[in-house]
């Protein structure tokens, strides 16, 4: 996929971006030499941007689908009070292991479950409120997954959908293949949904947040 902004630019933005602590650098680090997918990683700008939503919003229960390797789910956990929790989701094993052992080694291993398993068979056994639900997982599953954490999320809750850009691949959706097609039909369902106010951001790869109305 096509890099939206220039390299420059994203540079740019990097450096004057209050710089990941040293814990979550090291994190991506490894993510990068050892995972497959290194572009899956959200980077310190999203990072910075999840922290500083989750600050924002007051937000104590978190819900991530998608934990990857881990390094989304540890910059939210890491503004949250004591007793807040993130709730994160992932469907490889794999990932999870190497996920769990990073939380486990952090700050704040207390504050993040890990669930395995399909999400929204995670999604349907969880109680809600949640204050924040970061989407950043299988993209097909967007729409399901909106409908299934929209009557979960706390009143004055927000959720965040990561991609929905695409590489800008939601502009020609049919000529990019089937992920590009339901992120540009999951774009056109919120915006056109009463249920909710929805602004998307060209920040990475296009990042949408949505809150009830």
């Amino acid at each position: 996929m096509a890099a939206l902004v220039p390299d420059d630019i994203e540079a740019y933005v990097e450096r004057h971006t209050t710089a990941a602590p040293p814990f979550l650098a090291d994190l991506a680090a490894e993510t990068r030499a050892t995972l497959t997918s290194p572009q899956m990683l959200s980077g310190p700008v999203e990072g910075r941007l999840l922290e500083t939503l989750v600050f924002a919003t007051g937000a104590r229960r978190v819900l991530e689908l998608g934990t990857y390797s881990g390094y989304s789910a540890l910059w939210m956990a890491g503004i949250l009070p004591p007793d807040g929790r993130v709730v994160t989701c992932e469907l490889d094993s794999d990932r999870a292991e190497f996920a769990r052992a990073h939380i486990a080694a952090s700050p704040y291993p207390e504050r993040i479950e890990l669930r395995i398993g399909p999400a929204l068979e995670t999604l349907e056994r969880l109680e809600g409120p949640f204050d924040l639900v970061f989407v950043d997982a299988d993209k097909v599953s967007y729409g399901a997954y909106y409908e299934a954490a929209l009557p979960k999320l706390a009143e004055r809750g927000l959720i965040v959908v990561d991609n929905t850009l695409f590489g800008g691949q939601v502009l020609d959706p049919a000529a990019a293949g089937e992920s590009a097609e339901a992120i540009a039909a999951f774009n056109d369902r919120v915006v056109a949904d009463d249920r909710v106010t929805c602004v998307m951001l060209t920040v990475r790869d296009g990042i949408t947040l949505i809150r009830r109305r």
